[in-house]
């Protein structure tokens, strides 16, 4: 056995961080082999992601469990006897103290809590900087998710360039593969009869879903009744008028909460534009999701995003509620548009945001670093 992936994120509910672990190391697995790699805590990637429960065996999830607090707060090495000769481990921000082994990984998501810690509460920003001194400035290498990413971790932790690898994450097959018939039945299934705009993510600040509001709040009306603004995902810790606005269901907007993984890549193909006008994100999985599903996008003209859209996506500046809404109409007016951004989207997702690529990318590292 050559690597220990920490894939503790898959115990606990979690969203993007979560999926990134779940299809990563499936990925990886099936490229490098089940001899090469074993994971903490045991995990057999059967069925579905499910985002709200442990995708470990209950015993597996207790005893994962309870390594993750020996090791982070009882400063056992209990992690250590779980490395069986492994000479990487490659770390999640849920392990504070990583075993000693000859090489040590992590994947750089985002730097938020150094480039907007005004949007963290003071335990995230704690964590994450902590984080960073005992494993991203210990390890050996570190993939980026985008080259945006791996600027800001240059920049902010002031890592040696050399040590710090892009590497694109994927997205599920589901939503390549998502059809039409697919794309009714869920739309179907959350009672979505109008045409609609889809948004996707936790409801928190840097999420921008005030502003996208006061922007759909300012379009004409006749674009309200054409169509529904909807959003899918769980109350994060927006402010309290901000879920206040979803939870009125009034102006056509709908709410729907938390969805479950299958029901989004139908849900996404059903839209009729896909929005995520986010103030920073390291890679941003909405947007990667519904170009995959060949889906026009709205999206900020900030950070990651015009890296990972690319092409095919319309861009706004996600400071400004006047452009927010005049990129919204832009798209809802022109069936052109929509279908030209939508084909470009697809291709790019095609070529670049598939598993098996990032997972390929991934070990071709590894074995530079001579863990394989």
């Amino acid at each position: 056995m050559s690597l220990l992936v920490d894939v503790s994120p898959l115990m606990l509910r979690s969203a993007g961080v979560k999926a990134y672990v779940w299809h990563w190391t499936r990925a990886l697995i099936a490229a490098a082999g089940e001899e090469s790699i074993r994971t903490f805590p045991q995990v057999d990637f059967k069925g579905e992601l499910d985002h709200e429960h442990s995708m470990a065996g209950t015993l597996d999830t207790y005893a994962g469990l309870a390594t993750l607090y020996a090791t982070n707060y009882l400063r056992l090495p209990v992690l250590r006897f779980r490395l069986g000769g492994a000479k990487l481990f490659h770390a999640t921000n849920q392990v504070r103290r990583p075993p000693r082994v000859p090489l040590l990984t992590s994947t750089l998501h985002d730097l938020t809590c150094w480039s907007m810690p005004h949007m963290h509460t003071e335990g995230n920003i704690r964590a994450d900087k902590e984080f960073a001194e005992r494993v991203w400035k210990r390890a050996g290498a570190l993939i980026a998710v985008s080259e945006n990413t791996r600027r800001d971790a240059i920049e902010c932790l002031g890592l040696p360039p050399e040590r710090v690898v892009t590497i694109h994450s994927g997205v599920s097959d589901a939503y390549f593969d998502v059809t039409e018939d697919q794309a009714r039945r869920a739309a179907a299934k959350h009672s979505l009869a109008k045409p609609y705009v889809f948004v996707v993510g936790t409801i928190e600040p840097r999420k921008n879903t005030a502003r996208l509001l006061d922007a759909w709040d300012s379009l004409p009306g006749r674009y309200r009744t054409d169509f529904d603004l909807v959003f899918a995902g769980p109350a994060g810790w927006a402010p309290p008028d901000t879920l206040s606005r979803l939870k009125r269901d009034v102006n056509s907007v709908r709410w729907l909460g938390y969805v479950d993984e299958c029901d989004l890549p139908g849900l996404t193909r059903a839209a009729t534009v896909a929005a995520y006008p986010s103030l920073y994100e390291g890679f941003g999985f909405p947007v990667a999701q519904a170009m995959a599903a060949a889906r026009p996008v709205l999206t900020s003209n900030v950070s990651s995003l015009p890296e990972v859209g690319a092409g095919g996506c319309e861009y706004v500046d996600p400071y400004s509620t006047e452009s927010i809404s005049t990129g919204l109409a832009r798209l809802l007016d022109s069936e052109s548009l929509r279908n030209r951004l939508g084909a470009a989207g697809a291709a790019t997702a095609r070529s670049r945001y598939r598993w098996d690529i990032c997972a390929r990318s991934s070990i071709e590292l590894f074995r530079s670093l001579g863990a394989l």
